[in-house]
């Protein structure tokens, strides 16, 4: 059986960390931020860990 690749749009999205949690980044600091506070950005800025319920998704697309 060939080797499973992994999925090219997971693999530019998410990372897995030392401890096998995956990071992801959090959406809506891309554009049109003049009007968002300085406060949220730094906030949307920090990295976040995907939910638990999606833990069994991401897998599948990381071999």
């Amino acid at each position: 059986m060939p080797k499973m690749k992994t999925h090219s749009g997971a693999k530019k999205r998410f990372k897995r960390t030392g401890t096998g949690k995956i990071k992801r980044r959090k959406p809506g600091a891309r554009h049109l931020n003049l009007g968002k506070g300085g406060s949220r950005l730094r906030r949307l800025a920090e990295s976040a860990y995907i939910a638990p319920g999606h833990q069994k998704a991401i897998d599948r697309v990381f071999p």
